[in-house]
């Protein structure tokens, strides 16, 4: 079985979100699938996808405080910066974490590790609603 969906997720701030409930509730098909792969695509340059701890808020914090630290603002050699002093830094963050993720599928449930969950990492102070392509392959 293949079904492919593109959602739109809601607007959020800058910083790292778990996104994981969000994307179970726009595909209730995977509870259908004993195995299977699930392909998630963000449709932008300036945000990007992640897997990490679902539990501490703290750990996203961090995420974030390092992410800026290590590709800060404003550098004098950043030529484009058409749309604010976020804009390169956002694309070069996006690059650094990736635009899909891959995830197993067993039994109807997503295969994640206890402790893991599904992050949009949110580069722009105001990105606004983000694209996401969502396939799913199983049986």
């Amino acid at each position: 079985m293949w079904i492919q969906k593109e959602i739109r997720l809601t607007a959020k701030e800058r910083g790292f979100h778990l996104i994981t409930d969000e994307i179970l509730h726009h595909f209730p098909e995977l509870k259908q699938i004993k195995i299977g792969l699930l392909n998630l695509f963000i449709q932008h340059t300036s945000a990007s996808l992640t897997i990490n701890e679902n539990a501490d808020y703290t750990v996203r914090q961090d995420f974030e405080s390092f992410f800026n630290h290590a590709i800060p603002e404003n550098e004098p050699y950043y030529q484009h910066n058409y749309e604010g002093s976020d804009d390169m830094p956002a694309h070069l963050k996006s690059s650094i974490l990736g635009a899909s993720l891959v995830l197993p599928i067993t039994n109807g449930r997503l295969n994640l590790g206890i402790w893991q969950g599904i992050y949009l990492c949110e580069h722009r102070n105001y990105g606004g609603e983000r694209r996401l392509v969502i396939t799913l392959q199983g049986e």
